[in-house]
């Protein structure tokens, strides 16, 4: 699929979980521009500056967690497409990050049909 023009913003506090995402997300598209954030207060900021496609965001993170980041960016853009990206054994911070605004989830480890499946219903 072409997401030529997309930006995608990809907040996670480790490197190697965002290159992760961004190498599946090159699997099943091409042509993204991908946004870097390491906590949850450099995804709002970064949003607020870039406005995003999409936000995959981490729940745990330092500074401000992926709820309070899903908080924050839906301040300023109640329809951003968020998705959660959580381990297992979050299901209660899960609930709360859904609730809190965003859109959908992932669980770790990701899985490439299911972030094809989320691009092809939420950005194409």
């Amino acid at each position: 699929m072409d997401l030529t023009g997309k930006k995608i913003l990809i907040s996670d506090d480790s490197i190697l979980a965002r290159k992760q995402l961004k190498d599946i997300i090159n699997e099943v598209s091409s042509g993204a521009e991908f946004i870097d954030a390491s906590n949850g207060q450099e995804a709002i900021d970064k949003f607020i500056e870039l406005s995003p496609d999409m936000c995959f965001l981490d729940i745990v993170m330092p500074v401000k967690d992926g709820i309070e980041a899903v908080k924050g960016i839906r301040e300023h853009d109640p329809e951003a497409q968020i998705i959660i990206v959580s381990s297992v054994g979050t299901q209660a911070q899960l609930k709360a990050a859904l609730e809190a605004g965003a859109k959908d989830f992932v669980q770790k480890p990701i899985s490439s049909s299911k972030v094809e499946s989320i691009l092809n219903s939420r950005l194409v």
